[in-house]
C-alpha cells in the first residue's frame, strides 16, 4: 500500500490511499497531524474503495438552494453502541477520526445539519461518551458549511458558561453552531456528579429559564434576570455571537412531547423536535404548539423537526427484513433496562403525553422513536414520505443509520436529489395530496 502525502505552507494536507487500512470501507481516517508546531487541518480523498473503483459522490451545486426546501439532519455517533441497542453488527464507529469523516461526507452530499449527543456517564450500551459541544467544535473545524447542533444540559451547565461557549464557537465557524437544551430523562446521570433530580414539570421549568437566559445574554447589552435557578445582574456577554440575517443568535432546539415541552416550543425555542410519531401523533402534536405559539404571538417563530431512523435499500422487502434483524438482534437487557428509564418520563406527566409513553420494547431498540417515522424501504417510498412530513409542518428530518461508513453516501445519491426533484414538480406542499399518496404507513393502527 503506498500513501502519498502532499504538504504546502498554504494548504491543506491531502492524504490519498491506493486500499483501506484499519477495516474502513473508504480506508480513510481524518484528524488533525502535528506539522513544524502547527496543527493542519487534513483534507482526505474519499473516493477509492477496496477494489478500486470510484465511489465518490458531492451533491449537485444548488442541491440546498430553494428557500421552501425540506433540511435534513443526521444524528453524531460521538457515543459508542451506533444508533440502535442491538447487538447486530454495525458499520458505525463513535471515535473523532471516523465521525470527521462522516461529517465531510455528510456535508457533500446534501446534509445541512448534524446533531451530537449528550451523555454524561455509560447507560443502554453508550459505554463511551465524547461530550457534545467540544465534539461539535471539532467537527465544525472540519467543515465548511454544515450547522452542528450541540446538546446542552440544564443543571451541569450554566447558562453564562454555555452562552459564553456557544457565542465563541459562534464566531469561529462563522455562525454554524446551533443548540439543542436537553431538559434529561436519566436518574443517574444527574445524581452521579451531585446534581438535584427534578421532577418532570420543574426540569422542563428549569430548561426553560436556561432557554430565556441564552437569548437574553446573547442580545442584551448588560442582561438581568431573577428566576427560580438562574439569576443575573447587568451581565456583559461580549463578544455577542454573531448577529446574522433572519438569525439573531445561534438557533435553539428543543424537544419532547409532554405538555411542559410543548409550552417551552411555543414561548422560547426556534425549533421543536419530535420523536418518531403515527401520523395523527404528528398533526395533533403540531397543531398544538403552533395553537400555543399562535397566543403568544410566536407562530411564525416556531418550527418542527423529526427524528427518524433510515433503512434504504432496492426493495421494500429488503428494508423491512433489516429491520426486523435489528430489532430480533436487540440487547434486551438494555433496552429493558432503557424502557424502565423512560416510563417515568411518560408517566411522570398527569396526561401521560411525555417522550416514549406509548412505546413498545420493537420501537426502543431506536431511542428516539425513529422506527416510527417509517424511512424504511426504496428510495422512492422514503422520499415520499419525507414530502408527506415536510406537508405536515416538518422543516427538518433527523436521520439515524445502522451502517455510517455507507448510508451517509447512499441516503445523499439515491434520496436527497429524488426529493429535490419532486419538490421541484411541486411535491410536499399540500398536506391532503401527500396524505393520500402515503398516509396510510402512519396511521395509527386500531
Amino acid at each position: 500500500m503506498s500513501t502519498t502525502i502532499t504538504i504546502s505552507s498554504n494548504s491543506p494536507i491531502v492524504i490519498r490511499h491506493d486500499g483501506p487500512p484499519n477495516g474502513h470501507a473508504n480506508g480513510l481516517t481524518n484528524g488533525y497531524v502535528n506539522s513544524d508546531s502547527h496543527n493542519r487541518f487534513i483534507e482526505y480523498d474519499n473516493s477509492v474503495t477496496t477494489n478500486g473503483h470510484n465511489t465518490h459522490f458531492t451533491a449537485e451545486p444548488g442541491l440546498n438552494d430553494a428557500p421552501d426546501r425540506v433540511k435534513f439532519a443526521y444524528w453524531v455517533p460521538n457515543v459508542s453502541g451506533g444508533l440502535v441497542i442491538s447487538k447486530i453488527p454495525q458499520r458505525t464507529s463513535w471515535d473523532y477520526e471516523s465521525n470527521v469523516r462522516y461529517a465531510q461526507t455528510a456535508e457533500e452530499v446534501g446534509f445541512e445539519y448534524a446533531l451530537t449527543q449528550i451523555r454524561f456517564m455509560a447507560g443502554y450500551g453508550a459505554d463511551n461518551q465524547h461530550e457534545s459541544v467540544s465534539f461539535s467544535q471539532a467537527l465544525l473545524h472540519n467543515t465548511k458549511k454544515l450547522n452542528v447542533i450541540a446538546a446542552l444540559l440544564p443543571g451541569p451547565w450554566n447558562p453564562a458558561v454555555a452562552a459564553k461557549q456557544i457565542a465563541s464557537i459562534d464566531h469561529y465557524t462563522n455562525g454554524r453552531i446551533s443548540v439543542n437544551i436537553v431538559s434529561g430523562w436519566f436518574k443517574q446521570e444527574f445524581t452521579s456528579i451531585g446534581q438535584w433530580w427534578l421532577e418532570h414539570a420543574e426540569r422542563y421549568r428549569r430548561s426553560r429559564e436556561f432557554i430565556e437566559c441564552l437569548k437574553g445574554i446573547w442580545t442584551s447589552p448588560k442582561f438581568s434576570y431573577k428566576g427560580d435557578f438562574y439569576q443575573f445582574h447587568d451581565y456583559p456577554l461580549s463578544p455577542k455571537p454573531l448577529n446574522l440575517p433572519g438569525r439573531p443568535h445561534p438557533l435553539i432546539f428543543q424537544g419532547g412531547n409532554s405538555i411542559d415541552a410543548r409550552e417551552n416550543g411555543a414561548s422560547v425555542s426556534d425549533y421543536y423536535f419530535m420523536n418518531g410519531s403515527t401520523l395523527e401523533g404528528f398533526q395533533e402534536q403540531i397543531a398544538d404548539v403552533k395553537e400555543r405559539a399562535r397566543k403568544l404571538g410566536r407562530e411564525e417563530k416556531i418550527h418542527f423537526a423529526v427524528n427518524g431512523f433510515a433503512i434504504v435499500k432496492e426493495t421494500e422487502e429488503e428494508a423491512i427484513q433489516l429491520l426486523s434483524e435489528i430489532q430480533g438482534k436487540a440487547d434486551r437487557e438494555a433496552v429493558n433496562a432503557f424502557s424502565d428509564a423512560t416510563k417515568q418520563a411518560g408517566s411522570s406527566t398527569g396526561n401521560k403525553k411525555g417522550m416514549w409513553a406509548d412505546s413498545k420494547f420493537e420501537d426502543l431498540v431506536q431511542y428516539n422513536d425513529g422506527f416510527k417515522t417509517k424511512l424504511i424501504g426504496t428510495a422512492e417510498q422514503v422520499a415520499d414520505r419525507i414530502l408527506l412530513l415536510k406537508s405536515l409542518g416538518i422543516d427538518i428530518v433527523l436521520i439515524a443509520f445502522l451502517h455510517y461508513e455507507d448510508d451517509i453516501q447512499n441516503f445523499g445519491e439515491k434520496v436527497l436529489p429524488l426529493v429535490r426533484k419532486l419538490e421541484k414538480e411541486g411535491r410536499g406542499k399540500n398536506a391532503e395530496d401527500e396524505i393520500r399518496r402515503t398516509g396510510d404507513v402512519y396511521r395509527a393502527k386500531r
